[in-house]
């Protein structure tokens, strides 16, 4: 880049050398060569005008050709790039593809590539024309006065010049501007020759004297004879140097600060100023030329730290002092010509000098000369000046008469000598001014421009028409009536957010009607400010930015009943504008970046300050006029606006940038006629068989889904797609870039290839049809799953079935990131769209990519519970949820599900094999066609074979640069696409890496960004353009290609050391734009690890980078790459949490301790991170007892025991954060405090100080935790532990009941057969682990030595509940779990076993609650295993057992209502007689159960955690007709996934021995909900599926199952 930068001054170096050498060579010309030189220089000015004048964005086809052909570019080739209609716009697009399309070689490609790079900007530097222009001018001058036959005129002007130092270059004092300074790297050499050479440039600028950091720019003279009040100056802006005569039209300008007399008294100031006007007036009348004087601009001859021409200004308080002085008029001319000096001296004009900190009011004062010819004719203006004589106080008129002429830019006195020649001379200078008027008024009127073009280039930034890849911000003030007639263009362009300075735009403004065609959200400029400090991803939710049109009153809204009222300018100012900035640097800053959006100032109304500050904050965010343009139909409007603008630019750039003039309506036909696609509504299928029209801003309502029509890409204008361009799509799809509508469209017109369809494609079909005309499917939404390898295929073929099926269903795809609420409302929305009945609506076929399964199942409710109200009849789904997700193990999941899983492998059928090589051939059969195009089509087309691969990828890296910024790129690319799935790098970061610039002044992002790269990079990286925001992004073509880059490209580097380097980027880091989306992906190369219900082939501890560094490099590596990622990003404290993990998984406790202590002081009350820290003292205690040895000393054993109690401790301190938090059920506290405790037990066991007696038990030990004793031993040295393990065993019992009643109430949803992958049982089959450790513990604090010792002391019950608990009947799970027993004796054993710990009669013993809990649910456990076990009570006797629990007001856990709800529920054989009180306790007993299930599930998605039903009601009597779920799965037959799919589906209610056992229960609906009868009244029953619920009131009947929410629902039909 630097090398780029050196040549560009080089060729700026040489140009301005040969400018001004042609400059002294032209004065040294003879006269009579004049004529001939004249006519040259006109054609070379014509020529320098084309580049020198125009921008590359204003070039026409004849410019192009001629710069081609002036570059060295063949003919032939010029010739076809000129019948291409190849502009200025398109010159800056053109790629390598194009130009060998029409057949151009490579080294001309090179050649012209090389120079349009050179190019740049330096065909916008007006130098060269300017000079020769001044030099045709000068040449006019000595032909007119060779002419008059006097050589001698000419003289005193060049003897005046010389002694002035300006004869040698009188033009080029346009040079005398700057020194072009050096860029990075200039030699000595360079800066010597350039050391005498100025350039004046609107791209260059010189230094302000104010502030040394800010250079000065120069800007145009106001217009001659214009009193227009918007114009304005900008301080320290500079004016074009002053000038001599030129065509007597064309002004002369001189400069006068008056600074020092601006600030003298009335009588000084006037004399001061008066003299200087008359001075020059007379000078311009005498020569007959035009000429203005500037009075505020600094002249040449003052101070050199000042520009010549620097707009300084001058403070005025009284303008009548400046008017009043050309009073002086009549005492300075002679009578006769007095009055023709009054009319040819123009009053003052005063133009106010503007600038950003508009400390102080300035202005210039300029006098305009105009000596008309009628005027001035025959006249000569002899003058006496006034001077201010300061010893008399006094002013005194000369007394000579003086006639001053134009010399140079100087006005001079007419020498004695030369006065007859010049009076002489008078009729010819009147004859010259008389035919410069007419030749003036003949050009008077100027050919209209083509503003159509300059709308067109303007607003799509070069192309032919518009598309979605540009974003647009409106910034606008008042709309009349009218206008709004011919904004219907604003309508159709891709509008991000609009600046609205229209207070009643709500009411009769733009907003009013715009809205009737979008979506939008109103804002106000405060709600951009963030004082919240939201993230930007959450800031952009928050304002439904890139979802809806966000509008922005900025100067409050009228109708608006809040306090954001509309206020005048100044008020405006003092309160709004900072918040203004704030919004504009958000836009620009962190949400859009530069060349991806355009601010289009729409001025319909008088401009006022507000709108003006709107622009100056996006020229210095956006470092330009670049992307930023301005529509105006009034030129008024425009002026005023420019003016004001100029502050920032100048009017020159301004202008070039600004469409003025162009009826709006022509604006509105115009901009119409440049989109892509016509615009006709879309359309839907409807359930009649027709269509109906879906609307704009219906469809933008429904922003979460990507909505597919039954026309999709219809609207297209074929005359927009050469073919070019229609190859670039086929050729991009088949690289490896997602599927577009518009390649299936372009396959069905035979415009382009076939798509090949898989025969996955047909399976999904196949599926589908099932599903909708199928007879098995009964429910309201389906789930329809593909499973596929990445780069197989998958996405595509889920596409392909919706193009297919998008004229008979409602097809869409679900966005990312939506709350599931959203979705569904939306689906539903979409689905009920202009159909007359919603019961009969088409079914809606959603696209699910890359989901996540807790969203799945959630969204699969809530469409269910939606819809269960609406249903009429379940023959076919409502809604077809198509889920697309990558897996690297699809069959064996397509086989866990096959009625409704497809899977996608690389492996092809020989018919697919057979369609492939067609494709292939039928590619390699065009012209110039490469397969490195279609990179990814080949090596699927070798169903990526991993030598294929590796061997592809060894050819493409061959003697690529290791040490260059792009090959760095492509390793870090490489590490995050492998590891990281679905990641990639924004283009924007990349430009950054690469230094591009495309951030910097001046430097625009108008080519494709891939052209810049190495043909390696080229071919692999594919660019992705995000559907949403339209930012684009690379990625590496497939993730088996970016393992092996990342392989061959790491060389002697490790990837922990690639990984580091990428850490030390701190280009692509901070880099504002996508930051939260890089900073996500580098965070889960570090620390989101696999799971398999992602898809994933493992469930791992860590990343999978960290994982392969520990692996191949070690685990210190790995370590210190995550140290300083914790480092790098932020100390955050999940790194410090996985930091933990990493070293107490490698053993390395005291390490793990530090930084599990880091984490919990970044986030002190995270339950997760407090189980981190408890985890590392678990692990750390294991390994200590794991390594234990029998010569251990007491010292090594207590610090065993201060760990475990440790661990226990801060478990406890998880248990207690989780129950704070709302959005998560984090249960791991509880199982850790369990499993350390009983793993403390064990070791206390093992002890000599606690000997094991003959029946293997632990007497002195249970007396120790469980009494006031103590054993001698142990008394001094444990003094610290007493208390603490004495308190171990009500510890760990609270546990235990806490994850006995929360699996009570859940499903747990874990492959209990699926042990291979070696995952911890808390985790695969917690009621398994939950009944082992009872049983654990229970073993440590039984023993009927103590028993039978103590009698009826107080612990003797506690050892007996001990005992129980050994047997299983220590808490709800583990006495339902007997149920599930494949032993039949022994749980009916265990359970008479434990019913005999009990005394005979309960009521009498006075059990405790928990106990009593057990007891009843003892024997309805038994009555199921066992009916005839005399050792159950009979269900009248547990009813009265169980009235404790609805009598005693006071809170008893969910378990016991449960009970009352088996216990009470209507029994056939005991309740005859109607009774209200059974039904008080039954209906208690139910709301009591939903309140504690509400604030057990919190603010989790019940879906994530399914309530489960233990038991049904079945067809006996008493405690027979209790039924539980274990024996109806001991009915039907499968796999234990194929059975849990039977109840999901509801097949289970198809066997027909479950209607045997089961009993349906009479009911009814009314309005979506179920009834039954209780005993005296109805009785809410809660329904499973709500999509079963019949809607209106129908008698029902259902199977009645009971769980922990309640009284439950199943197999709901109507009553026949």
């Amino acid at each position: 880049m630097e090398k780029e930068r050196a040549s560009e001054k080089d060729i700026l170096l040489k140009m301005q050398v040969e400018c001004s050498n042609f400059c002294l060579r032209f004065q040294s010309i003879p006269e009579k060569q004049g004529e001939n030189l004249k006519e040259v220089l006109s054609e070379a000015l014509a020529l320098v005008t084309d580049y020198g004048q125009l921008p590359v964005t204003e070039w026409n086809e004849s410019h192009v050709k001629s710069w081609l052909t002036s570059i060295g570019i063949k003919e032939v080739y010029v010739e076809k790039l000129y019948e291409e209609e190849v502009t200025g716009p398109t010159l800056r697009t053109l790629d390598e593809p194009f130009l060998k399309g029409i057949g151009m070689k490579g080294a001309q490609i090179h050649l012209l590539m090389s120079e349009r790079k050179k190019l740049g900007d330096l065909n916008t530097r007006p130098d060269f024309a300017q000079a020769v222009q001044d030099n045709v001018n000068m040449l006019n001058k000595k032909k007119t006065k060779t002419a008059g036959g006097n050589t001698k005129d000419k003289q005193p002007d060049l003897l005046t010049e010389e002694r002035k130092g300006v004869a040698v270059e009188p033009q080029c004092t346009q040079f005398n501007v700057k020194p072009v300074s050096l860029q990075h790297g200039a030699s000595k050499q360079q800066q010597s020759g350039m050391k005498n050479i100025s350039t004046f440039s609107k791209t260059e600028s010189i230094m302000n004297t104010d502030d040394p950091g800010e250079s000065l720019r120069w800007t145009k003279c106001r217009p001659f004879n214009s009193d227009d009040i918007n114009f304005k100056y900008v301080k320290n802006t500079v004016l074009p140097p002053e000038t001599g005569v030129l065509n007597l039209i064309t002004p002369c300008h001189e400069y006068k600060s008056l600074t020092t007399a601006a600030s003298l008294d009335r009588t000084r100031l006037q004399t001061k100023f008066a003299c200087e006007v008359m001075k020059f007036g007379s000078a311009c009348m005498n020569i007959r030329t035009n000429g203005t004087i500037h009075f505020g601009v600094k002249d040449r001859v003052e101070n050199k730290c000042w520009e010549q021409g620097q707009i300084v200004g001058i403070p005025i308080t009284d303008r009548d002092v400046y008017v009043d002085a050309l009073d002086y008029i009549e005492r300075c001319f002679e009578p006769y010509v007095q009055e023709a000096a009054r009319l040819c001296i123009h009053p003052p004009v005063f133009i106010e000098v503007i600038s950003k900190d508009n400390q102080e009011r300035l202005f210039v004062v300029e006098v305009d000369i105009e000596p008309i010819s009628s005027i001035v004719k025959d006249k000569i203006f002899q003058v006496r000046l006034p001077k201010f004589n300061e010893e008399r106080n006094k002013v005194n008129i000369e007394k000579q008469l003086v006639i001053y002429q134009r010399v140079g830019a100087n006005s001079e006195p007419v020498k004695n000598e030369d006065l007859v020649t010049f009076i002489q001379n008078l009729q010819d200078r009147d004859a010259r001014r008389e035919k410069a008027e007419l030749s003036n008024n003949e050009h008077l009127i100027d050919d209209p421009q083509n503003l159509g073009r300059k709308l067109s280039v303007l607003l799509t930034n070069g192309k032919s028409y518009m598309n979605d890849s540009l974003w647009y911000i409106l910034v606008t003030n008042k709309c009349t009536e009218d206008d709004l007639k011919s904004i219907n263009f604003l309508m159709h362009m891709n509008i991000f957010c609009v600046f609205d300075f229209d207070e009643d735009s709500n009411i009769s403004g733009l907003y009013s009607k715009y809205k009737e065609c979008h979506a939008t959200s109103s804002h106000f400029l405060q709600n951009y400010s963030n004082d919240s400090r939201m993230s930007t991803t959450e800031l952009q939710k928050h304002l439904c930015l890139f979802v809806k049109k966000s509008w922005i009153f900025c100067n409050g809204r009228s109708d608006f009943l809040g306090n954001e009222k509309p206020c005048d300018e100044n008020t405006w100012i003092r309160t709004k504008k900072r918040f203004l900035k704030k919004a504009v640097s958000f836009i620009c800053e962190e949400l859009l970046p530069r060349g991806s959006f355009l601010v289009l100032f729409l001025l319909l109304s008088p401009v006022e300050k507000p709108i003006v500050d709107t622009f100056h904050e996006f020229y210095s965010e956006m470092n330009g006029m670049d992307f930023i343009m301005c529509l105006a139909e009034s030129r008024e409007n425009y002026e005023k606006w420019a003016n004001l603008a100029q502050a920032s630019c100048s009017t020159e750039i301004l202008e070039q940038r600004s469409i003025v003039g162009m009826k709006l309506s022509h604006v509105d036909a115009t901009v119409q006629s440049m989109l892509p696609s016509t615009t006709h509504c879309r359309h839907l299928p409807v359930s009649t068989k027709g269509l109906c029209a879906l609307s704009a801003l219906e469809e933008e309502k429904m922003y979460s889904l990507e909505i597919l029509c039954a026309d999709q890409c219809d609207d297209i204008k074929l005359d927009h797609l050469d073919k070019e361009e229609i190859k670039v799509i086929d050729e991009t799809f088949y690289r490896g870039k997602k599927v577009s509508w518009k390649n299936f469209w372009l396959a069905d017109k035979r415009l382009c290839g076939e798509l090949i369809e898989r025969e996955a494609c047909k399976e999904v079909l196949k599926l589908l049809n099932d599903f909708l005309f199928g007879n098995r499917f009964k429910y309201s939404v389906a789930k329809l799953k593909v499973f596929h390898h990445p780069g197989s295929g998958g996405s595509t073929i889920a596409r392909q079935v919706l193009w297919r099926q998008r004229k008979d269903l409602r097809c869409a795809v679900i966005k990312g990131t939506y709350p599931v609420a959203t979705v569904c409302q939306h689906a539903t929305d979409f689905r009920h769209y202009d159909e007359k009945d919603f019961r009969t609506s088409l079914p809606v076929l959603l696209l699910m990519e890359d989901y996540d399964e807790e969203y799945l199942d959630e969204l699969y409710y809530s469409l269910a519970d939606t819809m269960g109200p609406n249903k009429r009849h379940p023959s076919r789904p409502s809604f077809i949820l198509l889920c697309c997700k990558r897996s690297n193990a699809p069959d064996k999941l397509c086989r866990n599900s096959p009625q409704d899983t497809v899977a996608v492998t690389h492996r092809l059928t020989e018919q697919e094999k057979n369609l492939f090589r067609t494709k292939l051939e039928n590619f390699e059969n065009q012209t110039e066609f490469k397969l490195e195009y279609i990179l990814t089509f080949v090596l699927m087309s070798n169903e990526f074979d991993t030598t294929y691969v590796r061997e592809f990828v060894e050819h493409l890296l061959k003697d690529i640069d290791s040490s260059s910024r792009e090959t760095s790129l492509m390793r870090y690319v490489a590490l995050l696409n492998f590891y990281v799935h679905n990641s990639y790098i924004s283009l924007s970061h990349c430009e950054v890496f690469l230094g591009l610039g495309a951030y910097q002044e001046r430097i625009i992002r108008e080519y494709d960004f891939i052209s810049h790269l190495s043909e390696q990079a080229r071919l692999i990286f594919i660019e992705l353009r995000e559907t949403t925001t339209y930012i684009s992004s690379i990625q590496i073509i497939h993730h088996l290609v970016a393992k092996e880059i990342l392989d061959q490209l790491s060389g002697d580097r490790s990837q922990s050391e690639i990984a580091t380097y990428l850490l030390q980027e701190k280009a692509l880091l901070n880099h504002r734009f996508g930051r939260e989306e890089f900073i996500k992906f580098i965070r889960d190369l570090f620390i989101r690890r696999d799971k398999k219900s992602r898809g994933d082939n493992v469930d791992s501890l860590f990343s999978p980078f960290i994982e392969h560094v520990c692996r191949t490099e070690s685990p210190e590596k790995a370590i210190g790459v995550l140290k300083y990622a914790y480092e790098c990003l932020g100390k955050d404290a999940f790194f410090a949490q996985q930091l933990a993990r990493l070293h107490y998984v490698y053993d390395k406790y005291e390490d793990a301790k530090y930084w599990a202590e880091i984490a919990k002081s970044h986030l002190p009350n995270d339950s997760y991170i407090l189980d981190t820290e408890g985890q590392v003292y678990r692990r750390w205690f294991s390994f200590m007892v794991d390594n234990r040895k029998d010569e251990d000393i007491p010292e090594d054993i207590i610090e065993m025991i201060e760990i475990a109690l440790k661990a226990m401790k801060c478990f406890r301190s998880a248990q207690q954060a989780a129950k704070s938090e709302q959005d998560s059920m984090n249960n791991s506290g509880y199982f850790g405090e369990v499993e350390v405790g009983c793993r403390l037990l064990k070791l206390l066991s093992s002890l000599e100080v606690f000997p094991k007696n003959a029946r293997g038990e632990y007497p002195e030990l249970v007396q120790y935790l469980l009494t006031d004793y103590i054993p001698d031993d142990i008394q001094k040295p444990w003094g610290k532990l007493h208390s603490r393990l004495k308190g171990l065993h009500k510890n760990i019992y609270n546990a235990l009941d806490w994850i006995s009643e929360d699996l009570s109430y859940f499903q747990t949803d874990k492959n209990q057969k699926d042990d291979e992958d070696g995952r911890e049982e808390q985790v695969n089959n917690p009621r398994v682990w939950l009944k082992r450790q009872c049983k654990v513990y229970a073993k440590f604090f039984s023993s009927d030595e103590l028993t039978e010792e103590n009698g009826a002391r107080s612990k003797t019950q506690l050892i007996k509940n001990m005992n129980i608990y050994k047997h299983g009947g220590g808490n709800v799970t583990t006495i339902l779990s007997l149920l599930s027993d494949s032993n039949s004796k022994k749980p009916v054993q265990n359970l008479e076993k434990i019913i005999s710990f009990y005394a005979e009669d309960p009521q009498k013993d006075n059990l405790e609650d928990a106990d009593l809990i057990n007891y009843i649910l003892c024997h309805i456990t038994l009555a199921c295993l066992s009916p005839g076990s005399s050792r159950i009570l009979d269900l009248r006797i547990l009813r009265e057992l169980s009235k404790r629990f609805f009598k005693r007001k006071r809170p008893f856990p969910a378990s016991a209502h449960f009970l009352l709800t088996l216990l009470y529920w209507p029994d056939g054989g005991l309740d005859k007689d109607s009774n209200a009180v059974k039904d008080d306790i039954l209906k208690s007993a139910i709301h009591t159960l939903k309140n504690l299930h509400d604030i057990k599930i919190k603010n989790v998605a019940p879906r994530k955690k399914r309530i489960y039903t233990h038991f049904f009601l079945g067809t006996g009597y008493g405690l027979r007709k209790i039924v539980p779920k274990t024996n109806i799965d001991k009915l039907m037959s499968g796999s234990l996934d194929e059975r849990r799919k039977m109840w999901h589906n509801g097949d289970v209610w198809k066997t027909g021995k479950v209607h045997e056992v089961l009993k349906r229960v009479d009911g009814w609906t009314e309005d979506g909900r179920v009834f039954a009868m209780g005993h005296a009244g109805q009785i809410p029953i809660l329904p499973l599926h709500f999509d079963s619920v019949p809607p209106g009131n129908e008698n029902v009947t259902f199977y009645l199952g009971f769980s922990f929410l309640g009284l439950v629902a199943y197999h709901i039909q109507i009553k026949t």
